[in-house]
């Protein structure tokens, strides 16, 4: 059953000036929904409905609750918005809520106060625990890989964590700030995934988002770290455009992705070859998907589905690579590698996969990372890749591995 629906206020958005995104960054939280993207930002505080975990689809369930606090509020379908995160296990129930106020501005890389530094916090003495220990995920790297030349599966994504303590809760108003800061044309996100559990992240990765009848999805794979040097950075960036062996996984994901969308699409176009995108740490292998829906009525949650997990969070086959990464992780994932984002009442959204990210709870901030292993994959790359995919977020926290 859906929680009693409260009237929900629908705040008026600031106008499109300068601060009108930044005001919102500024405004977050714990316990708000932020969520910023290449084309907007939201900010949603309290609740009106969340979306309950039973046997319907997920889709079915977000329909529902979206529609029931349109009705009640009398609004239109983009004012009526859900905010939040999906897990990565289908199991799992989600954490997806209508917002009691929502408010929106202009994308956070089109305010020019972005560009002002971070002010400084308290810092903090970090502890820091890897789980499973770096040895022990080379270990399972290499093993892994023998598998796959052996035939056994396709491609695993192998992911590890650091769990930072420091005696006090960490500010995560402030880490949101920062994370925004440092990669304002990415995803950024703080949302509530249980009780006083904070998922904060900066995702470079949209799943997918739907305007009206066109999609787009942007699959990464492939990566290399990057380097402060630049000749050094221009010199990788151009071996992970011809690295046979990223070019493969690459490859994999994007025909997975080309595979889910296209039973919806009178048109999809996929280029031949991918590009390159960066954040402040890594450089990926990138290849920018279009579409348009045969059916007006197809959801950004429908496409979101019908694509997750791709090979670029979990591996190919699906069901076998979970079983996989369950014998290999000596954790639960939990939101890590799920999905992330918005969809209003008329179906549009925008979904990215939840990477370079941590949970918060209490004292204990717990960051991740992974690395897609295939035949090709060493120990030593796939955990140095992952050391620098968690330089996101230490850079963020002050702390370092």
């Amino acid at each position: 059953m859906t929680a009693p629906l409260r009237e929900p206020m629908v705040l008026p958005a600031p106008p499109a000036t300068l601060g009108a995104a930044t005001a919102l960054l500024d405004s977050y939280r714990p316990g708000d929904r932020f969520v910023a993207t290449p084309r907007r930002t939201l900010l949603g505080e309290g609740v009106v409905a969340e979306v309950p975990h039973d046997a319907r689809p997920l889709t079915e369930r977000v329909r529902e609750v979206l529609t029931a606090a349109r009705d009640l509020t009398g609004d239109d379908a983009a004012g009526t918005v859900v905010l939040g995160s999906v897990p990565f296990s289908p199991d799992a129930p989600p954490a997806l809520a209508v917002p009691a106020a929502l408010r929106t501005a202009p994308a956070l890389r089109e305010d020019p106060l972005i560009a002002l530094p971070t002010p400084e916090g308290p810092r903090h003495a970090w502890q820091v625990r890897e789980v499973p220990s770096a040895a022990e995920y080379g270990r399972a790297v290499t093993d892994a890989a023998a598998r796959i030349r052996a035939g056994e599966f396709d491609k695993v994504v192998l992911a590890r964590t650091l769990e930072l303590t420091s005696g006090r809760e960490p500010d995560l108003p402030l880490m949101l700030r920062r994370l925004a800061r440092r990669d304002p044309g990415g995803y950024t996100f703080a949302v509530p995934t249980g009780p006083a559990r904070t998922l904060i992240g900066a995702s470079p990765e949209l799943l997918v988002s739907r305007r009206g009848t066109t999609l787009v999805a942007n699959p990464l794979a492939g990566s290399l770290p990057r380097s402060a040097d630049l000749a050094e950075d221009v010199r990788r960036a151009n071996t992970l455009l011809e690295s046979p062996k990223d070019l493969h996984e690459h490859a994999v994901v994007v025909e997975a992705v080309r595979a889910a969308l296209a039973p919806f699409c009178t048109r999809l176009d996929v280029p031949e070859r991918p590009t390159l995108v960066n954040t402040a740490a890594m450089w990926h292998l990138s290849t920018t998907v279009t579409g348009e829906l045969a059916d007006p009525g197809t959801t950004a949650l429908d496409l979101a589905s019908a694509l997750h997990p791709t090979p670029a969070v979990c591996g190919t086959p699906t069901g076998l690579a979970r079983e996989v990464i369950a014998g290999y992780e000596p954790f639960d994932r939990g939101a890590y590698t799920g999905m992330v984002g918005w969809q209003d009442a008329s179906g549009d959204g925008e979904w990215v996969v939840t990477i370079r990210c941590a949970e918060a709870e209490g004292a204990l901030l717990r960051l991740f990372a992974g690395a897609g292993i295939v035949g090709a994959s060493s120990a030593e790359a796939e955990t140095a890749e992952t050391a620098a995919k968690f330089r996101t977020f230490l850079t963020a926290v002050g702390a370092s591995l």
